[in-house]
This record gives structure tokens, C-alpha cells and sequence, in this order.
């Protein structure tokens, strides 16, 4: 149950943004096996004078952003990584200017269906990928 945000300065036609949507969910799918339909994925245009980016980086400067249930091993995390990075390039994104961060807040920290702690439930899928 990833939470995804994509983050840009860049204003992008309508599907360009389903790409990189689709993009984020088909490399999640494949990298961390998340379950088909799982998708919590925004993205979010900045004015450039809104956001201020590290030195060298290009007006296609891009944050993935992804919180995700801890338990994903280096080699998930890496695929995931590199994904995005190959997908994002698809469309004219420099590797250079994607910057990716995941947040694994412990299960504890999760409320589900209905306000149960997502230690306490069958989450229905594994997490040891």
C-alpha cells in the first residue's frame, strides 16, 4: 500500500502526468510486488519560484516520494530505483533529475480498514520481497 508522490516544476500535458502515474505503479508493481489495483499515486505541479532545487539540476528536476510499509529488501528498493529512473527517461527525464526517498514508517504507524493498526491485520500480501 505504497503512498506515492510525484513532484514537478514542470507543467506537463495530461498524458505525459498518466505516464509517470503509470510509470511509479508498474514499477512498484514489479519491485516491491505490490498487489494489481494498489494505487495511491498524486502529482503535484510547482511554480518554479516555489521550489528551489539543488544546483545543477534541470527545469525537469523530479521527487518521487514514497511511503511504504517497512520490509523491502536493498535489492526491491534498487529495482524500484532504477525503474522509475528508466521509465521516467521514456519521456525526457535525466536520470540526474529524478530524486527518489522512501519513508518506512514502522506498521504500527498505519491505520486501516476502519482504524486497525496494520500490525494487527492480514495485510493480504508479502512484504519479504
Amino acid at each position: 500500500m505504497p503512498l506515492a508522490r510525484i513532484e514537478t516544476r514542470t507543467p506537463r500535458p495530461a498524458d505525459e502526468v498518466a505516464f509517470l502515474i503509470e510509470a511509479v505503479y508498474q514499477t512498484q508493481r514489479e519491485a516491491l510486488k505490490v498487489p494489481e489495483g494498489d494505487r495511491n499515486i498524486r502529482y503535484i505541479e510547482h511554480r518554479p519560484e516555489h521550489w528551489a532545487v539543488p544546483p545543477g539540476k534541470t527545469a525537469n528536476f523530479t521527487l518521487v516520494d514514497i511511503t511504504l510499509f517497512p520490509g523491502r529488501s536493498l535489492a526491491a528498493k534498487i529495482a524500484l530505483y532504477q525503474g522509475i529512473v528508466r521509465r521516467f527517461g521514456e519521456i525526457g527525464i535525466a536520470p540526474d533529475d529524478v530524486f527518489i526517498v522512501l519513508n518506512e514508517p514502522p506498521l504500527d504507524n498505519w491505520g486501516l480498514r476502519g482504524g486497525q493498526a496494520a500490525s494487527e491485520i492480514d495485510l493480504g500480501f508479502n512484504l519479504k520481497v
